[in-house]
């Protein structure tokens, strides 16, 4: 490995850079139908963050870590002006690194997640994760089956699952670096340092049945963000992005 390693991306469509950050346990590859979209328009740059998708496994991982590698990554391509995309934990990563690096910022997007402190709350999908031993889970049927003991929800398994994939013939493996993931958990859910301030556009879009952004939060994300707005998607939880991707496009497009 280099000592700078640079983030695994696809980049598609030309035009201003628009960047985006996948959740926890993401990767790139769920923003591939509206990357396509948005690729009409923009320069489109769809990032694996430290210990998902393609990128580097390292066993540091916060928000400060994360926000070093996007800037190593906007260094390696020469952006500048870049609009910036995040969903949940990508959207903690954009956050930090649009007060961090204002310049280098045009609009920012976050995605169901606001500044504050968020308690750890995926303690079922680690320890779900965590319970699979792939010398005795050798096809992807035995790996669900194993989650689903701890992992009820069809639609979480669905998502995790797209990150086993075959390392050779009979053995599989997460994309993932579970061991960081499970070793941080806590992380992700830290606050925006105090007293940081984005004075550009800003666009928060919420899930209309997600509890991530209540009213209560609207003075915190005034606070951070004194040139933002809410905006409320219909029909849609945390994963608004994947539930009502015709509403997100729009309200994306149109903040653009």
């Amino acid at each position: 490995m280099s000592i700078n390693p640079i983030l695994n991306s696809t980049i598609k469509g030309e035009g201003k850079p628009l960047l985006i950050l996948h959740g926890y346990f993401g990767m790139s590859d769920n923003w591939k139908t509206l990357g396509n979209l948005f690729a009409d328009n923009f320069e489109v740059h769809l990032i694996d963050q430290r210990n998902h998708g393609r990128s580097f496994h390292e066993d540091e991982f916060n928000y400060e870590v994360l926000v070093d590698d996007l800037y190593k990554y906007i260094q390696q391509y020469q952006l500048e002006n870049i609009y910036l995309i995040g969903h949940s934990m990508g959207g903690k990563t954009a956050m930090l690194f649009a007060v961090t690096y204002p310049e280098l910022v045009d609009k920012l997007v976050i995605v169901d997640i606001s500044p504050r402190m968020y308690q750890p709350h995926h303690n079922a999908i680690l320890a779900g994760l965590n319970s699979v031993d792939f010398s005795v889970q050798n096809s992807r049927k035995l790996v669900e089956e194993k989650i689903a003991e701890l992992i009820p929800e069809f639609g979480v398994r669905q998502f995790l699952l797209k990150n086993v994939y075959w390392i050779e013939k009979g053995q599989l493996a997460y994309r993932f670096n579970l061991e960081s993931l499970t070793e941080n958990n806590s992380e992700v859910g830290e606050a925006l340092p105090s007293f940081t301030v984005f004075e550009n556009e800003t666009l928060f879009l919420k899930g209309s049945k997600s509890n991530y952004i209540s009213q209560d939060e609207e003075p915190i994300i005034d606070a951070h963000f004194p040139n933002s707005k809410i905006v409320e998607i219909k029909n849609a939880g945390h994963w608004l992005h994947v539930e009502n991707p015709k509403d997100f496009y729009s309200e994306v497009c149109a903040f653009l």
